[in-house]
C-alpha cells in the first residue's frame, strides 16, 4: 500500500471495493433522483437562483448561451479601429487550437472526460476519498466545468452579474442541478464539442477569456500555434488565474505548469523526453495586453462617435444600458465609412497645428462625402488617455454634436460660434430668390434698428443693431474701408457684415434664409436636433453654436449639386455569426438646394481662396476647391470650411474646452508662433489647406459645374463692377448686445463696381413683425 493511502477505500482489497461500490450506488441514486423528479433538485435555498433560469429542457437552451465576445469596429477597408469587450474573448474552432492545449487540459482538469457521461462518479468518489484525509480533490469534470461557466454567462448576459454563485458556496441542489445538464448535453453533443465550448468559454485571466484570447495575451499567439511548454502553462492556470499568474507569480506558475506535464506524461499524451524538455524550458512571456476601447483607437473620437450612434439607437436594445451590454457582450462587427487614407493624415495635421499646446487650444478636423454623407475622416489635439502624443486629455469630441460625444453628461462639446461661415447660408436664399452674385447691395447701412421693415411671412424679425437703441450699437466690419456699396459676391469673399445684412434686407421673404440652413442641415450643436433659429439676426453671422459635422455636411451640400445627405458613420452590423442585424442608410435629400443654386454658391465660394479672406492661406490646393473662413468676436474659436467635388472638410482651431467666450484668442502663442489675433485664414486654414492638398486625390476632385448666367449677371441687365478685395478677413459673430465685427485683416478695393442694370423685385412680402432687443453673436 502507498504511503498516505487509505486502507478502508483501497480499491484493490476487497473491503475497499464494497465500500466503493456502496458508496457510487448511492451517489448514482441521488442523480437518478435528480433527474427523474427534477422539481427535487430544484428545491434548494436561494443560492440555486443561477440554476433556476433553465427549464428540465436545458441542454438545448444551454447552447444557445453565447459567451461574451470582443466587438470591434473596423473601418471602410475593414482595418480595425478598436475594440471593445467586458470580457476580452474570440471564439476559434477546434481544428484551429493547438493539440498541446487540448490534452492538457484534458490531463490534468479530468482525464476520464473521454470515458465518463459528463458525470464522473470515480472522480467523486476520489475526491471523497481525498477529502475525507484532509487533501482536497475537485470532482467535476470538463463537461460540469462547462456548464457552470454557461450558466455564468447567462446571468451576465442577462444583467444578474450579482447572482453567480461561487463554486464553494453552491448548495447541494446547485450541484445536483449541474450534474443533471452535464449529463444531458453529454447526451446531446459530442465531446469534441464540449471540448472547444469549454476552451472557448473558461477564463484564463481577467483580460483573457477562452483559448484565443489567452495565447494573444500571454505569447502574442494564436491557439494554433502553442507549444507543449505554452499549452501546459495555460492549462494550469484555469485552476486559479490570478494565483497562477505567470507575469505576477512566475514560481507558482511554473511549479503549477509542471504538474500538468507530469500529469500529460501520466495519461500517454507525451513521452519523457518531450516531458523532460518541456520542464527545463523557462517561462518565456510575451504579453499583449489588449487595448480594449475607443481611447486605444487609431480614430478614438471617431469611434467615440460611433458607439454613442449605436447607444442612441432603440435598434439595438430598448435602453443605453442594454445597447452597451449589446456591444461590450456581443462578438459585433460594427463596420464603418471611415477611410484611413484620410484618418492618417488629419491625426498628423491637427497634431502638427497645435504642435506642444500647454493652453490646451482645440484644433479638429472632420470630412464628409458629398452625396452619401459617408464620415470619412474625424480627427482632434487632444487625447483620452495620458501618454498618447503631446496634445491635452479629455473626452468631449470637438466634431460633433453634444449628444454625440463621450461629454455628452457633462453637456459635451456641443459645437462652436462658426462666424462668418455662416454668411453662405444667406447666400443661398439670396441665390434662390433668382437674385444674381454680381448684383450691388447697399453695405453702407449699419443700423437696422426696431421697425427696420423686414419682409418677413413665417415669423418676426429680432435682433437690432442700432446705436440709438440702448444696450445695441451699429452693425460693424472689421475694416472702415467697406461702408460701401458692393457686390453680393464681393461681400462673401470679403467677409463683410454690412453686405451680408444688406442682402438679407432685400430678399423678398427674410425666411428664405431659414429654408435655406433647414435645406442644408444647419441645427444646433447641443444635440437637441433644433433647427437654428435664422429670425435671430446676429445668427446670421454664426452667433449659435454648430457642431463641425453639421458644418461640413452643409458644404457638402454645394459640393453635391444641392443634395443634403445627413452624416453616416455606420455601414453595416454583424452579430457573432455574421449575420446583419443593422446600420445606416444614406439619408440623402436630392434637391434641397437646386443644381444652379449650388453651382453659382460654389462660383462665389470659390473666389474666397483666390481674391478675398483665403488669399492669407499661403497653402493652395491644385485641385478646384472652394472655402469660407469665419471668426468670432473673440477671435477664440476660428474656420475654414472647405470642400472639392469629392471631399468636404470643416477645420477648426480655438476653445474647444471652456464653452464661448471663456478667453480671447489675440496676444497668444501657439506653436512657437506669436498671434496678436487668430483669424480662420491664420492656423484653422493652413490646417484644412495642408490635409486636403494630401487627400483630395483619393476622391473625385474635378471641375465644378458652370452656374447659369442669370445666376451671376442677372436677367434684363448686368453688373459690372467687380469690387475686388485683395486681402479683407472674415466678420466674426458678436456677443449679445453687440454687432459683429471684423477680424483683422486690411483688404484693399480695388474696383468700386458699378451698377447697370437694377431689375425690378418680385415679391414686396409683408413683414410680420420688427423683432426687438439684442444682436445675438
Amino acid at each position: 500500500m502507498s504511503p498516505g493511502s487509505n486502507k478502508y477505500f483501497d480499491t484493490s482489497t476487497t473491503l475497499g471495493r464494497i465500500l466503493a461500490f456502496v458508496a457510487v450506488s448511492g451517489l448514482c441514486g441521488v442523480l437518478v433522483a435528480g433527474l427523474m423528479t427534477p422539481a427535487v433538485a430544484l428545491t434548494g435555498n436561494a443560492a440555486s437562483g443561477a440554476t433556476q433560469t433553465l427549464s428540465t429542457s436545458v441542454p438545448a437552451n444551454l447552447t444557445e448561451v453565447q459567451p461574451g465576445q470582443a466587438s470591434k469596429i473596423v473601418a471602410a477597408d475593414g482595418s480595425v479601429i478598436a475594440t471593445l469587450f467586458s470580457e476580452n474573448r474570440t471564439d476559434v474552432p477546434l481544428d484551429q487550437m493547438s493539440p498541446n492545449i487540448k490534452n492538457a487540459i484534458v490531463a490534468i482538469e479530468d482525464y476520464r472526460f473521454y470515458q465518463h457521461g459528463g458525470v464522473d462518479p470515480l472522480g467523486i468518489l476520489r475526491a471523497l476519498v481525498t477529502d475525507a484525509g484532509g487533501g482536497r480533490q475537485g470532482a467535476s469534470t470538463l463537461t460540469q466545468q462547462y456548464v457552470t461557466n454557461a450558466l455564468n454567462e447567462q446571468l451576465i448576459a442577462q444583467g444578474q452579474s450579482a447572482d453567480i454563485v461561487l463554486n464553494g458556496q453552491k448548495s447541494v441542489s446547485d450541484k445536483l442541478r449541474e450534474m443533471e445538464l452535464s449529463i444531458g448535453l453529454e447526451q446531446k453533443f459530442s465531446k469534441d464539442q464540449i471540448l472547444a465550448g469549454y476552451l472557448n468559454i473558461v477564463p484564463f485571466n481577467a483580460n483573457a477569456y477562452g483559448i484565443q484570447a489567452a495565447s494573444q495575451y500571454f505569447f502574442s499567439e494564436d491557439a494554433k500555434d502553442l507549444t507543449l511548454a505554452q499549452g501546459a502553462l495555460l492549462a494550469g492556470l484555469v485552476n486559479g488565474p490570478a494565483y497562477f499568474d505567470p507575469s505576477q507569480h512566475p514560481d507558482r506558475a511554473k511549479d503549477r505548469r509542471n504538474l500538468v506535464l507530469d500529469a500529460m506524461l501520466q495519461h500517454g499524451y507525451i513521452t519523457k523526453s518531450q516531458h523532460d524538455d518541456a520542464v527545463k524550458s523557462p517561462i518565456e512571456l510575451k504579453l499583449n495586453p489588449p487595448r480594449q476601447g475607443c481611447p486605444y483607437s487609431t480614430a478614438p473620437y471617431f469611434c467615440d462617435y460611433v458607439l454613442h450612434q449605436i447607444l442612441n439607437d432603440p435598434a439595438y436594445g430598448k435602453d443605453p444600458t442594454a445597447r452597451m451590454q449589446k456591444v461590450m457582450l456581443g462578438g459585433l462587427t460594427i463596420k464603418t465609412t471611415l477611410d484611413p487614407r484620410l484618418q492618417g493624415p488629419a491625426q498628423a495635421q491637427v497634431d502638427a497645428t497645435a504642435g506642444s499646446n500647454p493652453d490646451k487650444w482645440g484644433s479638429s478636423l472632420v470630412t464628409v462625402q458629398p452625396g452619401t454623407g459617408d464620415v470619412l475622416a474625424m480627427a482632434q489635439n487632444s487625447r483620452m488617455v495620458d501618454g498618447q502624443g503631446t496634445g491635452f486629455v479629455t473626452s468631449y469630441n470637438f466634431n460633433v454634436d453634444s449628444t454625440d460625444a463621450n461629454g455628452a453628461d457633462l453637456g459635451g462639446a456641443g459645437g462652436y460660434q462658426p462666424g462668418s461661415t455662416m454668411k453662405p447660408v444667406t447666400l443661398a436664399a439670396w441665390l434662390n430668390e433668382g437674385k444674381p452674385t454680381n448684383q450691388v447691395v447697399d453695405a453702407t447701412r449699419r443700423r437696422y434698428g426696431p421697425d427696420f421693415p423686414w419682409k418677413s411671412t413665417c415669423r418676426p424679425v429680432h435682433g437690432v443693431f442700432d446705436s440709438t437703441v440702448p444696450g445695441s450699437i451699429d452693425l460693424q466690419n472689421d475694416s472702415e474701408g467697406y461702408y460701401r456699396p458692393m457686390t453680393v459676391r464681393a461681400g462673401i469673399y470679403n467677409s463683410i457684415n454690412t453686405a451680408t445684412f444688406a442682402s438679407a434686407a432685400d430678399l423678398n421673404d427674410f425666411c428664405d434664409i431659414q429654408r435655406a440652413a433647414d435645406a442644408m442641415g444647419m441645427h444646433d450643436g447641443a444635440g437637441s436636433g433644433k433647427k437654428l433659429d435664422l429670425s435671430t439676426l446676429g445668427n446670421l453671422l454664426g452667433g449659435t453654436n454648430v457642431a463641425p459635422m453639421t458644418m461640413a455636411s452643409a458644404f457638402a451640400t454645394f459640393a453635391s449639386g444641392g443634395t443634403y445627405c445627413a452624416p453616416v458613420s455606420i455601414t453595416e452590423v454583424d452579430d457573432v455569426k455574421g449575420q446583419k442585424i443593422g446600420g445606416q442608410t444614406s439619408q440623402c435629400q436630392q434637391g434641397a438646394l437646386s443644381k444652379d443654386v449650388a453651382a453659382a454658391a460654389t462660383n462665389v465660394l470659390q473666389d474666397v481662396a483666390t481674391k478675398g479672406s483665403g488669399l492669407l492661406i499661403p497653402q493652395k490646393l491644385d485641385v478646384p476647391d472652394a472655402m469660407k473662413t469665419g471668426t468670432n468676436n473673440e477671435n477664440s474659436q476660428t474656420w475654414v470650411v472647405g470642400y472639392t467635388r469629392g471631399l468636404a472638410t470643416a477645420s477648426y482651431f480655438g476653445e474647444a474646452l471652456d464653452g464661448p467666450a471663456a478667453r480671447t484668442g489675440r496676444d497668444v502663442t501657439v506653436n512657437g508662433k506669436f498671434y496678436p489675433v487668430v483669424d480662420g485664414a491664420y492656423i484653422a486654414g493652413p490646417q484644412w489647406a495642408t490635409y486636403m492638398q494630401q487627400v483630395a486625390g483619393y476622391y473625385d476632385h474635378g471641375d465644378f459645374d458652370t452656374p447659369p448666367q442669370s445666376l451671376i449677371t442677372g436677367d434684363g441687365g448686368s453688373s459690372t463692377g467687380n469690387d475686388n478685395g485683395t486681402g479683407a478677413t472674415d466678420g466674426a459673430t458678436g456677443g449679445t448686445g453687440r454687432g459683429n465685427q471684423g477680424d483683422t485683416g486690411n483688404g484693399t478695393q480695388t474696383g468700386a463696381g458699378t451698377q447697370t442694370g437694377t431689375g425690378t423685385p418680385t415679391g414686396t412680402g409683408t413683414p410680420t413683425g420688427h423683432g426687438h432687443g439684442n444682436g445675438n453673436g
